[in-house]
């Protein structure tokens, strides 16, 4: 198109095809709040619980087991059968 056809579509468009609006004020933003710290007294109290449930949690089966690497832990000695009845 020349430089007439531009001349007279151009302001056209603008009346057809709006400008984008303008963008809204950015908000300032908010200071971050304080971060817990390490050596929070509520954080050991935490801790010292997870420790002792891990404890307890341990012991699992080891409790039922009556043997050790050198063998029965019980100090019975063998006893002769009995005859029943008689």
């Amino acid at each position: 198109m020349g430089g007439v056809a531009k001349a007279i579509i151009k302001p056209i468009a603008k009346l057809v095809m709006p400008s984008a609006p303008a963008m809204p004020a950015i908000p300032e933003p908010q200071p971050l709040p304080e971060a817990p710290k390490y050596d929070d007294t509520a954080r050991e109290e935490d801790v010292a619980e997870k420790r002792a449930a891990i404890r307890r949690n341990r012991k699992g089966r080891s409790s039922t087991i009556l043997t050790t690497a050198s063998g029965l832990d019980d100090d019975e000695t063998t006893t002769k059968k009995t005859m029943l009845g008689g």
